[in-house]
């Protein structure tokens, strides 16, 4: 495989590096500037969990803003584990086939003193626990206010070992079969949003309605916080999408100004949706515009140039929106619309990548390229879809998934934390009440 093709892959890049993308005659050396840029790169990532709590519990009803922010905290601490005993080498372990990876690496095993490319593996493995993390924090979205706590933990650790690192390992290991086909996901568009956003609309499936839905409108409890967490979001996704350049190179700074570009083109956009006719530009959709920018364009930042960034974060929250506004039609009480937003977007992403890309030295032709983005569309869909439908099966068998009526109608946080976010002094709520039939 000539470098030039495997610089084009992305997250892999680290993996590939190592074998098939040098000669035999040339050994890695450790580039401490890589090094120092990918260790920042993993941190920012981890810092877009927490700032995805934010977002999301500002969304939700004051009485369960503690659960709706655990449920991506817990993330950390349920993935971070799994990835290091066996996720990892699932995902990237040597010597797997098209399907898994090798399980050398089990329990890290076998990475100290060894390079992904210019940097210790052990940095390389750290930045992506943070992309398994956020992927089952995102989940979260469609279930919160409703789904038990420890239901949930038991899928995400199912979820994060079945579903995600396997479609990691297609998409990103150099033996992966969607890899070899030639399927371009620069940071995560299939493997990340996709699969999160099916996985997301199965479970609102599977568990039902919040009490109240449709008829009741769900009203945001603090908009300030859904807009710190938008903004700590857009800030770790630097990293996200520009790391995975897995050095401080020319990709990265086209990565991190498609980053930039689309999501402000995406934001504009959705706020001219929300003015059109009577309506009015509000906080809650500049903040949900520009994070759908940043799924659209994570599969394609640095594959297309910063003036095809505008056209995909124009028409990722383009498709979003009304995809948000068919949200009653679809019958799932998706509760923060995270396939309308992460799915949707993502799917758009995929496939603007395949029709804008100019920088991915697969010699394929344009029809070629957007046939195996949409194999590579459709198999996140059905992997994550399906495999996520059989776990919530397998996790209802063992617990309920859903908390008591009583629980849900006076929020979750005091029955599942012994916690509330506020104090009776600071809603002026008293007890905890129902709000508006959520």
């Amino acid at each position: 495989m000539k470098l030039n093709r495997v610089l084009s892959f992305g997250l892999p890049l680290g993996l590939m590096l190592a074998g098939a993308a040098f000669a035999a005659d040339t050994k890695p050396t450790l580039n401490s500037g890589d090094t120092a840029w990918m260790l920042i790169s993993a941190a920012l990532v981890l810092l877009m969990t927490p700032g995805l709590a934010f977002f999301y519990g500002g969304l939700t009803r004051t009485q369960s803003v503690l659960n709706t922010m655990m449920m991506s905290i817990v993330s950390i601490g349920v993935v971070g584990i799994l990835w290091t005993l066996v996720g990892y080498t699932i995902a990237f372990g040597e010597g797997g086939n098209a399907l898994i990876g090798g399980f050398g690496h089990l329990g890290l095993a076998g990475l100290a003193n060894q390079l992904t490319g210019t940097i210790p593996t052990y940095v390389f493995a750290s930045f992506q626990a943070m992309f398994a993390i956020i992927a089952l924090a995102l989940i979260s979205g469609a279930v919160v206010e409703r789904m038990r706590f420890g239901a949930f933990v038991l899928f995400g650790a199912l979820w994060s070992l079945l579903i995600y690192a396997p479609l990691a390992h297609w998409v990103w290991n150099s033996d992966g079969w969607l890899f070899k086909m030639g399927a371009l996901d620069f940071a995560g568009g299939t493997v990340i949003h996709i699969s999160a956003g099916i996985s997301a609309l199965v479970a609102a499936f599977v568990l039902g309605p919040r009490i109240g839905f449709p008829k009741n409108a769900h009203v945001p409890h603090n908009v300030p916080l859904v807009l710190l967490g938008a903004g700590l979001l857009w800030f770790g996704w630097m990293g996200f999408n520009a790391g995975s350049a897995t050095a401080a190179n020319q990709q990265a700074g086209l990565a991190f100004i498609t980053t930039l570009i689309a999501p402000a083109a995406a934001m504009l956009t959705w706020l001219l949706w929300e003015s059109s006719g009577d309506g009015k530009p509000t906080a809650v959709g500049a903040a949900t515009g520009l994070v759908v920018g940043l799924v659209a364009i994570t599969p394609a930042c640095a594959f297309v140039s910063p003036m095809a960034s505008i056209v995909v974060g124009v028409l990722g929250a383009s498709a979003s929106y009304l995809a948000v506004q068919a949200k009653h039609r679809m019958g799932a009480d998706d509760s923060l619309d995270v396939f309308a937003c992460h799915g949707v977007a993502g799917i758009v992403g995929a496939l603007l990548t395949g029709a804008l890309a100019f920088t991915t030295g697969s010699g394929k032709a344009w029809g070629a390229q957007m046939l195996v983005q949409l194999i590579s569309v459709m198999t996140s869909l059905v992997w994550a879809g399906v495999g996520s439908f059989i776990l919530l099966k397998l996790v209802a068998a063992i617990m309920p998934l859903r908390v008591p009526a009583s629980q849900e109608i006076a929020g979750i946080d005091i029955s599942a934390h012994s916690e509330q976010g506020y104090s009776e002094s600071e809603t002026g709520l008293g007890a905890p009440v129902f709000l508006g039939g959520d």
